[in-house]
């Protein structure tokens, strides 16, 4: 018989104080939800593995070089700097646009850039040049970004301090062509993407 009442006795404390405690308590059973967290560190790995690989490479090698082009900007009477990024002739561009990008975060203004194509031309100029060749060439005179232009006309650009080539195709002598213009054009820096015996062939024939 004592049982009986003890059992009631049992239920009801549980019940009062304990279950306003329970109530408080249960509130934090929902933090077992975050679970889904560990799906994020996919999100690093998409970037990641497609383009960093390669370009890895060109960075490294143009980091230092990137640096350097405004003190070499002094001693402009002697000629720019030339430095020479070895890729294919399909990797040409590529290997362009990887100095472009290291010139850019390492200070220097769109503008002071050119960048020459002597095969294929870049998307940019393309996409410009069909608005027509005045609006395409305004750009250019604007001063204000960078600015691409096929090997043909590279001689109507005017002189900034870094000239980029992309030899990324075309004659010989379409090539020779675009060295001396971009030699003539590069006030400080003068960055060669292509062949380096085909390149070094070109420059020692005179630029």
């Amino acid at each position: 018989m004592p049982l009986i009442p003890e059992e009631p006795q049992i239920h009801e404390s549980a019940q009062g104080p304990r279950a306003t405690p329970a109530s408080g308590r249960t509130a934090p059973t929902p933090r077992p939800v975050p679970g889904p967290r560990p799906a994020a560190p996919s999100r690093p790995g998409r970037p990641g593995p497609p383009r960093p690989a390669p370009p890895a490479q060109r960075t490294s090698r143009d980091a230092a070089p990137a640096a350097k082009p405004s003190p070499s900007a002094a001693p402009a009477a002697d000629g720019p700097q030339i430095q020479l990024i070895p890729a294919s002739v399909e990797g040409a561009l590529d290997a362009a646009e990887e100095a472009v990008d290291l010139l850019l975060d390492s200070g220097r203004a769109p503008g002071d850039v050119l960048v020459i194509t002597t095969g294929e031309q870049h998307p940019w100029a393309t996409h410009e040049l069909s608005f027509g060749d005045a609006s395409y060439w305004a750009q250019h005179d604007a001063g204000d970004d960078v600015f691409y232009a096929d090997a043909q006309v590279a001689d109507r650009a005017k002189k900034r301090p870094v000239v980029v080539v992309a030899v990324n195709g075309g004659p010989e002598s379409v090539t020779a062509t675009a060295l001396k213009a971009a030699h003539s054009r590069a006030g400080a820096l003068l960055i060669v993407c292509g062949d380096p015996q085909r390149i070094n062939t070109v420059l020692g024939a005179g630029v």
